[in-house]
């Protein structure tokens, strides 16, 4: 399940939902369990390949290439950068901000005109309960006991 508050946005005058996060965040080693569990290849060899991704793609994208995982998305860098007014002052160096990693989730389902597409990563039927300032403890995602500590503090986003 799932976890919105009622956020006020001074700026419009309105209430809107937002969505919560609660608890602590899944890392690494709770995924690789899930997909030791769910496949024929072992925790260690999981983990292995996981440590090993993020070098390989941005060894993909700094050759100017996005990379994109088949039912996951596309990862390509994004530059944030100064403008200038005259081209005889562009300095890619000097306008030059951040590299940021853009992630496109895969689009799945009907792209035709009339149909919908939904995000790979978010799946149909998701349950949404309003958030009330306890993090939900009874199944958190994890496998074990070492998920969220049921604080309810978490981050909003």
């Amino acid at each position: 399940m799932a976890f919105y508050k009622e956020q006020y946005s001074e700026k419009f005058g309105v209430y809107y939902p937002q969505a919560v996060v609660v608890g602590k965040p899944i890392d690494t080693k709770e995924v690789a369990k899930r997909l030791a569990k769910i496949s024929t290849v072992s925790l260690a060899d999981v983990l292995a390949v996981l440590a090993e991704m993020p070098g390989v793609l941005a060894d993909f994208m700094s050759q100017g290439k996005s990379v994109r995982l088949d039912g996951l998305g596309t990862f390509r860098y994004t530059l944030e950068t100064e403008g200038v007014e005259n081209k005889a002052d562009f300095d890619f160096q000097k306008q030059l901000k951040a590299v940021r990693v853009s992630f496109i989730p895969t689009k799945e389902g009907a792209v035709t005109k009339g149909g919908t597409a939904t995000r790979a990563l978010v799946p149909g039927g998701i349950e949404w309960l309003k958030y009330d300032g306890q993090a939900a403890a009874e199944d958190d995602g994890t496998d074990d006991n070492d998920g969220p500590d049921g604080s309810g503090e978490g981050t909003f986003g």
